[in-house]
C-alpha cells in the first residue's frame, strides 16, 4: 500500500500546512533594558528590575514566562485546560524555566531546546501537531534572561568583565503564543526545518557570526524547496544575528543568488537603541519572541504585513563544550506566516 505520510513535504526540508493553523493570540513580557528600547510600546508587560522580587534570576525568568503564558491565554479567551499541549524551552540547563512553568500550568508538556531558535521550533512542532489532527490548541512559549544566561555561558554580570565589541546582549523577557485550528489571525503556511551547520567559530561571544551560516542555509533551502524569491515576503526576519551576523547572512545568500536586503531585518538589531550599549545587538530566546510576537504580530493583524518569513537562529554549544575547545554548531528554523 502506498504511503501518504509525506504528501505535504516539499523539497528536502520543508512542509506546507494545508489546515488553517492560526496564531490566535500572543503576549510579551519585557525586562528593564528591553522596556526602554524602541519597541517598548508594543509589549504587554514591562518590568523595571531584573529580579522581580524573586530569590534568584532563574526564578525571575520563570516568573516572566508564566506571565506571558497567562496573558496569551487570557487574550485568547481560553484556559490551560483548553490546551492540548504546552511546548516551551529556554537557554538554561534542563530547560528549567519552561519545565517549572509547566508544573503550574498542568498542560501536557513537550520541553524543547533549540537555543535562541526555540520560538520557531515550537511553532513548527505545534503547527504540525494541529495539522496532523493531534491537537486543536497548543500553547508555545520561550524565555531568556541576561543574568541567567551570562552566569551559565560566560561570567556572572557581578564580575563586571569587559565585553568585546562584537558580543551580543542576551535579552531579558518572555513570549507566548496560542495556536489554534481555526481563527482569523495570521496562520502558519509552511515550515522549513534547519540542519545543524558548524562554521568553526569557537568564541562564545561571537554568536552572530557562528549562527549566520545556519540562517543562510535554511533560508536558501526554503526558497529552493518552495520555488520562491525573497520578494514573495513583505518581511524576512532573522532571530538574533545582530549587526555582524545580519551582514554575513546577507552576503552568503547574495553569493547564492538571493538578494534579501530590501525585505530583511534582524530582531537583535531592532530591539535596542544604539545608546543602550548592547554592542552587536540582542540575542537569546526572548529576542525573536519579543520582536515578532509584539510589533510584527500586530502589524499582521492590521494587515500591514501579509507574508512574513520568521527564521529564528540558535547556537547549540554548552559551557562544557566550550571548555573542551569545541566549535559552536548552530541551527535555524523558518516558519512562513500569512494573513
Amino acid at each position: 500500500m502506498q504511503s501518504t505520510t509525506i504528501e505535504r513535504r516539499i523539497g528536502k526540508q520543508s512542509v506546507v500546512l494545508e489546515k488553517n493553523v492560526t496564531l490566535v493570540s500572543s503576549a510579551t513580557v519585557a525586562g528593564p533594558k528591553e522596556s526602554l528600547g524602541p519597541l517598548s510600546a508594543f509589549f504587554d508587560r514591562h518590568h523595571t528590575d531584573n529580579i522581580l522580587k524573586e530569590k534568584s534570576f532563574e526564578k525571575a525568568e520563570c516568573h516572566m514566562l508564566e506571565e506571558a503564558c497567562h496573558l496569551a491565554l487570557g487574550k485568547s479567551g481560553l484556559s490551560p485546560g483548553d490546551m492540548d499541549y504546552f511546548i516551551a524551552g529556554d537557554l538554561l540547563n534542563q530547560v528549567i524555566s519552561a519545565s517549572f512553568c509547566a508544573r503550574g500550568l498542568a498542560i501536557p508538556y513537550l520541553g524543547i531546546y533549540g537555543a535562541c531558535s526555540t520560538l520557531a521550533e515550537g511553532l513548527s512542532v505545534g503547527g504540525m501537531l494541529i495539522q496532523g489532527g493531534f491537537a486543536r490548541h497548543v500553547l508555545v512559549a520561550t524565555s531568556s534572561h541576561n543574568c541567567t544566561a551570562e552566569r551559565q555561558y560566560r561570567y556572572p554580570t557581578e564580575y563586571g568583565y569587559q565585553r568585546p565589541g562584537y558580543a551580543q546582549w542576551t535579552v531579558t523577557g518572555a513570549g507566548a503564543v496560542v495556536l489554534g485550528s481555526e481563527g482569523e489571525g495570521p496562520h502558519l503556511e509552511s515550515i522549513t526545518t534547519g540542519k545543524v551547520v558548524d562554521a568553526g567559530v569557537m568564541d562564545p561571544f561571537d554568536l552572530g557570526v557562528a549562527m549566520a551560516p545556519a540562517a543562510a542555509d535554511t533560508i536558501y533551502n526554503h526558497f529552493v524547496d518552495l520555488e520562491r524569491e525573497p520578494s514573495y515576503y513583505n518581511l524576512i526576519l532573522t532571530g538574533d544575528l545582530g549587526g555582524m551576523g545580519k551582514k554575513l547572512n546577507e552576503d552568503i545568500l547574495a553569493g547564492k543568488g538571493f538578494n534579501i536586503g530590501p525585505n530583511y531585518t534582524d530582531c537583535g538589531v531592532l530591539l535596542y537603541y544604539p545608546h543602550q550599549k548592547v554592542d552587536a545587538g540582542g540575542s537569546g530566546c526572548a529576542c525573536s519572541a519579543l520582536v515578532f510576537l509584539s510589533q510584527f504580530y500586530k502589524k499582521m493583524l492590521q494587515k500591514e504585513l501579509r507574508r512574513v518569513l520568521l527564521v529564528a537562529t540558535g547556537a547549540l554549544h554548552s559551557p562544557t563544550t566550550y571548555l573542551q575547545q569545541e566549535s559552536i554548531p548552530a541551527i535555524a528554523h523558518a516558519v512562513s506566516l500569512e494573513i
